[in-house]
């Protein structure tokens, strides 16, 4: 009687703790520019990235700047509308991007501060670019249509002319504290080098330490991701943050268990709690490198949203959490952690689509590997 009475004690006890409500320990806080918010677009791509930028340039220069999100995406939608014509209509198109299109947009068309292009204009405060992607998406079906019989090469200056319209014209020219910048010489005293930056992911479809093409929606520019085993994504994360280098995400934020407005993302090892998981501790899910797997190609982990990944914290039972920077602003009445959401390791495991980080980043033991 005395062994099941303190049998169940314990039960008692370990049930009370895996309710207990969160409290966390900050480990690891990088700095980077203040959260804001990405409005009724779909340009989550570009904010993250650019907020993943601002960071390197705080990382390389001391100085934080506020860099233009919309100049990417200005300079982005062309290519995106050219691929999708000469590929007749088959191909993806719409305000999605990953990392590397800021990335190749950089290295084309270079980084202007917020202050020469905003992407607004008089009277506007916030990004809404619903009517925008409405209006390019209907022309570029004009042109796959091909009323005329014959595509007219007018298409790409008229998709320009939207584009200034809604955006703004691009920029050539700007004054930064005082002195005269293109957007290639303003890169260069940022000590942005685009060739620096790194994609990895960790799928079994292609092998580990190969260079493929993920297949997900919004990757419409092929790019390329180095694979390598999920333990090691992880500990790439790891690293980077120890070394003063933030990370930018590619994740799926369509759980239950995730939350902006709690500031969590979990992955609790029972469903039933997904929401009650959003306040309190309960057991999280294993995640092992083929469990992603399955739940990648049953459509479960999905491309949804990408994110700015600059600290580390630990609850109160020693349990290793991400701090990730959203772009859904900082109002506090709509999301919690002023803007930023803590990814459990569960979560980031299972959902997290791959990450991009400075080379200098990367384990010496995954650059080898990698031939980097």
């Amino acid at each position: 009687m005395r062994s099941l009475l303190f049998s169940l004690a314990i039960l008692f006890t370990l049930s009370l703790s895996a309710q207990e409500t969160y409290k966390f320990t900050t480990i690891t806080d990088l700095e980077t520019s203040p959260v804001i918010s990405q409005g009724i677009t779909g340009t989550c791509w570009s904010f993250s990235s650019i907020s993943f930028f601002e960071s390197e340039i705080v990382r390389l220069t001391g100085k934080l700047i506020d860099l233009s999100e919309m100049y990417q995406v200005r300079n982005t939608y062309p290519l995106k509308a050219e691929n999708y014509i000469m590929r007749q209509g088959k191909a993806q198109f719409g305000e999605g991007g990953l990392a590397h299109d800021v990335i190749n947009s950089a290295a084309n068309f270079g980084l202007v501060p917020e202050a020469a292009f905003s992407g607004l204009f008089a009277g506007e405060t916030k990004h809404n670019h619903a009517e925008l992607a409405a209006v390019l998406e209907a022309m570029l079906n004009t042109y796959v249509e091909n009323p005329g019989r014959k595509l007219s090469k007018k298409w790409r200056q008229a998709i320009d002319g939207v584009l200034d319209v809604y955006i703004g014209k691009n920029v050539a020219n700007f004054t930064f504290e005082g002195k005269q910048y293109t957007p290639q010489t303003f890169m260069a005293m940022t000590k942005i080098n685009p060739e620096d930056y790194k994609s990895i992911t960790s799928f079994t479809q292609a092998p580990f330490y190969s260079k493929f093409i993920l297949n997900i929606p919004d990757n419409w520019s092929n790019g390329s991701f180095y694979n390598v085993p999920l333990d090691e994504m992880m500990a790439t994360i790891d690293h980077a943050l120890e070394k003063g280098f933030t990370v930018e995400l590619d994740c799926d934020v369509s759980e239950r268990s995730f939350s902006s407005k709690e500031g969590m993302a979990v992955i609790p090892k029972n469903p039933e709690n997904s929401l009650k998981a959003l306040n309190q501790i309960y057991p999280e899910k294993e995640i092992t490198q083929e469990y992603r797997q399955d739940e990648f190609e049953n459509y479960e982990t999905t491309d949804d949203h990408l994110m700015h990944i600059t600290g580390l914290l630990h609850d109160q039972n020693g349990t290793k959490y991400y701090k990730v920077k959203n772009s859904w602003g900082s109002d506090e009445s709509r999301v919690a952690n002023g803007g930023y959401v803590y990814f459990s390791e569960a979560y980031m495991r299972l959902k997290a689509i791959s990450i991009t980080v400075h080379k200098d980043a990367l384990p010496k033991t995954i650059t080898k590997k990698l031939n980097l």
